[in-house]
């Protein structure tokens, strides 16, 4: 699947770079070659289901799920009736915690991006059983200036960074509209070193609501 729209209007440029050309190639060789998620047709799903004129807030994941029948496409997201993981539960626990969300049975997040939640990874793809297998063939430069892209719209955006790779990607997100909320990641490795407790997701909707931007419907049904 391609990038249409106004995402593909304003990452025009990436498409004819020289990393591009070479990150298509490997890309396309691993898919040939191994086993790789999420499915082809759903690499670009974060930009096909939130298109740029509708993004409201962005939140930033790292590379997708590596088994079987997890990886959608969207970050932190899996497909209906796939168990939810560990990150995810202690995403929802939070959530219950700082809006009395009820704890969805279903990890798909379809719902929030089509709402205007951006669920970007930083790198798309993923061996199948190798975690981070395909950082830094690429990925990251084309995120990275999908990022910038977001970063210099002039309207209120929330940013959303979970862990300190998402953290990183503060630096680039200077224009005094947006917000940016950051913590610790929801791992169970560091949720409990600034995660829990930190209410982003009222918080992200008091700073909408402020902005007079209808706040994201946070529940998943």
């Amino acid at each position: 699947m391609a990038i249409t729209g106004a995402w593909a209007e304003a990452l025009k440029g990436e498409f004819r770079k020289p990393y591009y050309a070479d990150l298509y190639r490997t890309v396309l060789k691993e898919y040939q070659t191994r086993v790789i998620y999420p499915p082809s047709a759903d690499i670009f799903n974060a930009f096909e289901y939130t298109p740029l004129e509708k993004v409201k807030v962005v939140i930033l994941g790292q590379d997708p799920y590596h088994e079987a029948g997890q990886a959608n496409g969207l970050c932190f997201s899996v497909h209906e009736g796939i168990q939810i993981p560990p990150s995810l539960v202690n995403i929802y626990k939070e959530m219950h915690d700082d809006l009395g969300c009820g704890i969805p049975s279903s990890g798909d997040l379809t719902s929030w991006a089509r709402q205007g939640v951006m669920l970007l990874n930083t790198v798309l793809t993923v061996r199948a059983h190798q975690a981070n297998s395909h950082k830094g063939i690429g990925w990251e430069t084309f995120t990275d200036a999908a990022i910038k892209v977001l970063a210099e719209e002039d309207r209120p955006l929330v940013f959303i960074l979970w862990g300190g790779q998402a953290r990183r990607k503060k630096a680039m997100i200077t224009n005094p509209k947006h917000y940016v909320i950051e913590s610790a990641h929801p791992s169970p490795l560091s949720a409990y070193n600034g995660f829990f407790g930190s209410r982003p997701f009222s918080r992200c909707n008091q700073y909408l609501a402020s902005c007079g931007i209808e706040p994201v419907d946070w529940q998943i049904r």
